[in-house]
């Protein structure tokens, strides 16, 4: 049996960038941004806040919470945060870590984003992988569907509540 890695979630610091120049396979790409482009568009729009997955203190992972400008084509809860761009590393593929970072990340919107309550995401239809993923760290697909640069895209949702795991997140000190 594989040990299972927990996850921990930060806020993407500059000396994390040599650890985020990892590359996905083919089929990855087709449906997210590699993380050194994601923080470029990071850096050129705002709303838009790069996330590091960390597995034992080491970047395993990238992700993007992008406020109401990303939201509004997909929700209507001003409230809502996006993720996009959701990657992990492929030399950390398979070890629990994209389950236990979608686990950490209640506690982490809820900690840093308080007026936050409910995390939504797009995913491909096509991308069978990350729907499971996404729906074994508790989201949930509404019937929500919009046509995206690469075909329909199922809209999930998460809520954020009182009684959310508020554990395994680092703070942006």
């Amino acid at each position: 049996m594989k040990a299972l890695h927990t996850a921990t979630l930060e806020f993407y610091h500059p000396e994390h960038k040599p650890n985020l120049n990892y590359r996905l396979s083919e089929e990855q790409m087709a449906y997210t941004s590699l993380p050194l482009d994601a923080i470029k568009k990071c850096e050129e729009e705002a709303g838009r806040i790069p996330v590091v997955i960390l597995s034992d203190d080491e970047p395993a992972g990238f992700f993007v919470l992008h406020g109401w400008e990303g939201v509004k084509v997909y929700s209507e809860n001003k409230r809502a945060i996006l993720v996009r761009g959701y990657s992990i590393n492929p030399i950390f593929q398979g070890k629990g870590i994209a389950k236990s970072s979608l686990s950490a990340l209640d506690s982490f919107v809820q900690t840093h984003f308080p007026d936050k309550n409910e995390i939504i995401l797009a995913v491909n239809h096509g991308n069978k992988a990350a729907q499971y993923v996404y729906k074994k760290g508790g989201f949930v697909d509404k019937g929500k569907r919009v046509m995206g640069r690469k075909g329909e895209q199922f809209i999930l949702h998460k809520e954020l509540g009182r009684g959310s795991n508020m554990v395994n997140s680092k703070s942006v000190n």
